[in-house]
């Protein structure tokens, strides 16, 4: 399958992905997601979060679009380096194999080089699954989408009939004025669509109000598909209901229908009808406070939110997210426990730079001091460590070589780390992109630890994202001051988890758990995190 999207951006292609690979294995099938980005970034590991959302990372060590975020959340299938490729990754591919002599000496062009790699990419390790879902970025027309919609109409050809089918995202604006829902720029959409090779299957259309019978059977004559085939998908009150949304206005069965296959049986919705249902009828409400530095892109911590989403799932609870920029404590001292004694949680996440860095500080020593429920991710274990070594371990000048020269690197550079495949080295000055410990690694915890009765086990695997590491020649010293280690690296030389006993929950981790909560399997971490939340909101 093949999602394009028209008229504007941010249809929501990525959920539309997400949600139908849900269907589908709600059928019984095996389903695998893939996403095209047409932009010219090899992976967005260097791009601004203000630009392009979060990192998502996946277990081999890729760094990916925040789409497949969506698709593991929602299927539970582990993402791979494969699924997810961009027109820059493409390119680079194609410039080495050229460098290499590869192509004999033959003229390099976009047709058939560029569109063969974007082929070879939607079809590689696809035998294990009965459906693969290929979400393509951008908007029908974009000059750099050409070679990858190109690559759909080839590839549609070589597969053959009833092999792939064309879902097209469009929205169907309300004008206000006239009282009317228009169908034009959908019809326009399909047209260029149709142009470049491609007649979609299935429309899926965005409308803020319910689409009328009669515009339903309008755009089915205008853009030649069945009027079954037009699916309105209207907001829904949580992206967990998408699933439930889009199987009552029969999308799952039109695809099916599409390729022809027989209806088959209805699909198992009952995972999702519980998670809506826990989402609407919550006994209770719980604020986590996130302090960070990108929170004016909400995106930026997609996996965060959902995450603690997830943990509020798994207690029956909502969970009301305060997105607090770190900088404000730094500003305004008072602003501290003006901003923060409402809160039932703090959690610091990860990050890269100094800015924000002391008012992260000072939100970790107000929970610590307050007792209040902390959970630091990457960089908020860092500088959880720089707090408790400044202000209880007698070293004021604590902090981290990330921020410039320091006479107490209680977290430095990571120069090597061993991982499955070798040892790992980097260097001061060398490339940014693709250079950091990426990927899921294995850690073992420390028996009898808060850590280890939260996961329920003593070895565990997690996805990392980072380049600076806590120091162990300060380890005594922090865990005299009461911040132990409770999970290390198999050969002893990197800090994974630490955590304060003497406190009712705080714990920092070096890796990123949100990226492997699902709601229908919330992360241990998460679940105990907001319980503690839940606990602290009868205290206060």
């Amino acid at each position: 399958m093949f999602i394009t999207g028209g008229v504007v951006s941010s249809l929501g292609k990525g959920l539309l992905a997400a949600a139908l690979g849900a269907l589908l294995q709600a059928r019984g099938y095996r389903v695998r997601l893939r996403k095209f980005d047409p932009y010219l970034n090899v992976d967005p590991g260097t791009m601004s979060p203000y630009q392009h959302g979060e990192v998502y990372v996946t277990d081999d060590g890729a760094e990916t679009d925040l789409d497949l975020g969506h698709y593991e959340r929602f299927t539970g299938v582990p993402t791979r380096r494969s699924d997810n490729v961009t027109a820059g990754r493409i390119y680079q591919t194609i410039i080495t194999r050229e460098r290499r002599g590869d192509y004999l000496g033959a003229t390099v062009q976009v047709i058939p080089h560029v569109t063969d790699a974007i082929k070879a990419f939607a079809t590689e390790g696809t035998d294990d699954v009965d459906f693969v879902i290929c979400e393509i970025g951008g908007t029908v027309g974009d000059i750099e989408s050409l070679p990858f919609i190109e690559a759909v109409r080839q590839l549609r050809n070589d597969l053959g009939r009833g092999m792939s089918v064309s879902i097209h995202v469009t929205l169907v604006p309300f004008i206000a004025a006239a009282g009317e829902l228009k169908t034009k720029p959908t019809q326009h959409s399909v047209r260029e669509l149709a142009s470049l090779g491609v007649q979609p299957d299935v429309l899926v259309c965005r409308c803020e109000h319910p689409l009328p019978e009669a515009e339903r059977r309008k755009i089915a004559l205008f853009c030649n598909v069945a009027r079954e085939a037009v699916i309105p998908a209207l907001d829904a009150p949580s992206i967990y209901a998408v699933p439930l949304q889009y199987h009552r206005e029969g999308l799952d069965a039109q695809v099916i229908h599409a390729f022809g296959l027989p209806p088959g049986r209805e699909p198992d919705l009952d995972r999702w009808i519980d998670i809506v249902d826990r989402l609407k009828h919550p006994e209770g409400t719980v604020t986590v406070g996130v302090v960070g530095k990108y929170v004016g892109l909400p995106d930026a911590y997609k996996s965060l939110n959902e995450a603690l989403v997830h943990g509020g799932i798994a207690n029956r609870v909502r969970v009301d997210v305060r997105w607090i920029d770190a900088e404000v404590f730094e500003g305004d001292p008072a602003e501290v426990p003006a901003r923060l004694e409402p809160l039932h949680a703090i959690l610091v996440p990860g990050a890269f730079g100094e800015r924000g860095a002391e008012g992260k500080i000072a939100a970790i020593r107000f929970a610590r001091e307050r007792r209040v429920p902390y959970l630091g991710i990457c960089f908020g274990m860092q500088m959880a460590c720089v707090e408790t070594a400044r202000n209880l371990a007698g070293l004021p000048e604590a902090s981290s070589t990330e921020f410039g020269p320091t006479p107490e690197p209680v977290v430095g550079l990571l120069h090597e780390w061993r991982s499955e495949t070798g040892l790992e080295q980097r260097h001061e000055g060398g490339d940014l992109g693709g250079t950091m410990r990426l990927g899921a690694y294995r850690a073992i915890l420390a028996p009898g630890s808060r850590a280890a009765a939260i996961y329920g086990c003593t070895e565990i695997w997690e996805r990392h994202r980072h380049r600076y590491e806590v120091n162990l020649a300060y380890r005594s010293r922090l865990e005299a001051a009461g911040l132990v280690v409770t999970g290390m690296s198999p050969d002893g030389r990197l800090p994974e988890i630490v955590e304060r006993p003497d406190h009712p929950w705080f714990i920092g981790v070096q890796f990123h758990p949100e990226l492997k909560s699902r709601p229908f399997a919330p992360h241990p971490l998460f679940a105990s995190f907001i319980e503690a939340a839940v606990r602290q909101s009868r205290l206060v």
